[in-house]
This record gives C-alpha cells, structure tokens and sequence, in this order.
C-alpha cells in the first residue's frame, strides 16, 4: 500500500505484540519482553517500521505518543492528512499483555519516551520550509531502559524466573536504545532534496497491449570493435 505512491493515511496501534489473538510475540515485540511464544523473553530486537517506510522515499513517517506529546501528535495527524502521497503513523498503544494499570497507561508513556524506549519523530519527505526531512521531536533518553521495562510485568516476569537471562536482555536493550538514539540523531541533521514530479506520483503500469520488452540471448548488442 505504501509503495503504490497513492494519498492514502495509514494508522498503526503499535501495542507491541498480537494483541487481538492472545498476545503473541511479533516483529514488533522489543527485546526481553516475555511474550506467548517467547516466555523466556525475546531474544531480537523490535523490527523499526518506521525506517523501513521511509526507504521509500515518498511516505510521511511519523512516531508518536499520545500521553507523552499531545502536540506531536496532533501535529503528526495534521501533517500526515495535508501530505499528498502516503503516509503512516505509528502510535504507542498500551495493551493488557504489557501488564500494567491501564488506568496510568498515559502517564506511563512519558516514562517510555524519557528513557528513549520510544523515540518521537516525524519524516517529511520533501517540503519547501525544511531541508532536514527527519526530525526528532523527543529529548535525548534519560535514565535506564531497564527501570521503565521492569514497571512492566511482561519484562519482571523474565526477571524474576530468569534473572541472568534477563539482566543480559536488559544490556542489550539498552544497546538497541543508545545506537537508535545516535543513527536517529546523525540522520536528524542529513539534507536531503526530492524532485517535486518524483514524489507520491504512481508510475502507470504496461498495458497489455504495451509490454514491457526482455533481452533475449543472441540479441544483446555487442561491440564489434
């Protein structure tokens, strides 16, 4: 849907796992959260959905929190919505798998975005006012991962029946974090040009009366010289 260059919003819940069949663990789950099908705790990495969408080139990409940034947010939806292409919107849902009081599940969300778990930012393809399309919109992370991971019980759990396995899943993670940050920071200042008539423009398919040509052996033009 993102590729086909067409105006079309997409919105992601992203609660980190499949929450409608269960809480499975997904791409999506991030590393030591201990999750159906990972009970010792996830041993990759979140899979980045965000940069894969922006290797496109053409899709507006943005990261947010409603808890932790309302004006991000809505700046975000307000950008996403005016943007002529696609667009996509990633949002931090807080799940009943995370096992939290989802009565704080909105405050808990700053504590997310302080530690740097999950970073705000917005991607702009091409716009006139701003030669920087990458734009980071949360501070620098503040404290340790791991004190934001364990207020979760699907983090505590591998802590309490795997504590080795854990504090070494909780290293890492804080890896994921620090080398996130630093990637996200060097492309926050990369300035980058798109052609005007090369963005969110479908490139029209071959009809069938118009194929597309494909060498043949025998026919390739060889130099003679």
């Amino acid at each position: 849907m993102l590729a086909s260059g067409r105006n079309v919003n997409v919105l992601v819940l992203d609660t980190q796992v499949y929450s409608n069949t269960g809480g499975q663990a997904s791409k999506a789950t991030p590393r030591g959260a201990a999750a159906k099908f990972a009970a010792s705790g996830k041993s990759t990495p979140k899979k980045d959905l965000g940069m894969i969408a922006q290797a496109y080139g053409n899709v507006y990409v943005a990261q947010v929190s409603l808890g932790a940034n309302q004006q991000q947010t809505i700046r975000a939806f307000q950008e996403a919505q005016a943007w002529d292409g696609p667009s996509l919107i990633i949002a931090y849902s807080t799940c009943i798998a995370h096992g939290i009081d989802m009565e704080t599940s909105m405050t808990h969300q700053i504590d997310a975005v302080s530690t740097g778990y999950w970073p705000l930012y917005r991607f702009r393809p091409s716009d006139e006012e701003h030669t920087q399309p990458f734009h980071l919109d949360s501070k620098a992370p503040v404290g340790a991962v791991a004190d934001f991971m364990t207020s979760e019980a699907r983090f505590a759990m591998l802590k309490r029946s795997h504590p080795e396995r854990a504090d070494e899943l909780f290293r890492l993670a804080q890896q994921d974090v620090d080398e996130r940050w630093r990637y996200y920071s060097q492309i926050a200042g990369v300035e980058r040009v798109l052609p005007a008539d090369n963005v969110g423009i479908p490139v029209p398919e071959a009809g069938p009366g118009d194929p597309t040509p494909v060498p043949q052996p025998g026919n390739v033009d060889k130099d003679e010289s």
